[in-house]
């Protein structure tokens, strides 16, 4: 693990295979690292990683998050030769691997990677450095913004190997891209879904053309968030969820104005926003108490 910036407050909790940087101030870098496996998660990983984003939310000098893969893979979903071995021990067994949200899965409520389901209270930005397939494409729909490589390629093939997209995509991925999109990309189980056709059906921010670096790009969209009052963004982050979530719009305006609006309100970030408008210089934010 790289040195800890003094200003947090406590240490990352360690996570095998995953990376954990800081490469500008107030934006946390979480860099999956099984390159040989495609960046597959394997089920001891996926409660650890929640500790890891629960920890981000509960640090007030992080502002932003960014999650990336090494090597050619963002990440390939779930390490199914551990699931081969856990239900094949013999060799012979046909029984299929244990399905999420039922007993015998390993991610929590959070989802797969503790990413996939997150309702979070802090952004995180995708790097989608190449392949993003099945429980990977699960994590990037949930992502607040992905940033993605010209040649990065996506898609959900898990009906091809019997099992089911349901750490949280399916009912996002209608919502973001319309049921017949999402039909295709779910039931016909194709793995070849560009970044430029993802950015067009509204599911990739930035494609970052050939030779560009991924990464940079993201930490410099984190960079722009984390330059924000970390209030405001912490607030208008839960409004977007909200109607994400399926809250309708006047339901989902009062929970936010009566819910953590109302804690910011007046209060110091607000306050530092307008006066630093008024005397035509840039804001200097207090880490929020949220």
């Amino acid at each position: 693990m790289a040195s800890l910036p003094k200003a947090l407050r406590s240490a990352p909790p360690e996570v095998p295979n995953v990376l954990i940087t800081f490469p500008s101030p107030h934006v946390l870098l979480i860099t999956l690292n099984r390159p040989a496996q495609l960046n597959a998660i394997p089920s001891a990983q996926h409660a650890r990683l929640e500790a890891l984003y629960q920890w981000y939310d509960a640090e007030p000098w992080l502002r932003c998050a960014v999650l990336t893969g090494a090597g050619r893979a963002f990440c390939a979903g779930a390490d199914l030769k551990e699931w081969h071995g856990r239900n094949n021990t013999d060799g012979t067994s046909s029984s299929p691997p244990p399905q999420p949200g039922t007993r015998q899965a390993a991610w929590t409520a959070a989802g797969f990677g503790g990413m996939s389901n997150r309702p979070g209270k802090k952004p995180v930005v995708a790097a989608v450095n190449g392949l993003c397939l099945g429980g990977g494409m699960e994590m990037a729909i949930n992502a607040d913004l992905v940033v993605a490589a010209a040649g990065a390629r996506f898609g959900l093939p898990e009906v091809m190997r019997g099992v089911v997209a349901v750490a949280g995509a399916l009912p996002r991925l209608v919502r973001a891209v319309g049921r017949q999109r999402a039909a295709e990309m779910a039931l016909v189980g194709r793995t070849g879904y560009g970044a430029a056709q993802l950015e067009a059906w509204g599911l990739v921010n930035v494609v970052v053309p050939a030779g560009g670096d991924v990464v940079a790009e993201a930490v410099r969209l984190a960079e722009e968030i984390a330059g924000n009052s970390p209030d405001a963004v912490i607030v208008s982050r839960e409004g977007l969820r909200l109607g994400w979530e399926g809250v309708g719009p006047e339901l989902g305006t009062e929970l936010l104005a009566t819910g953590l609006y109302g804690r910011i309100d007046a209060g110091e970030n607000m306050k530092e926003g307008v006066r630093s408008f008024v005397e035509r210089r840039k804001a200097v934010w207090k880490d929020s108490k949220l």
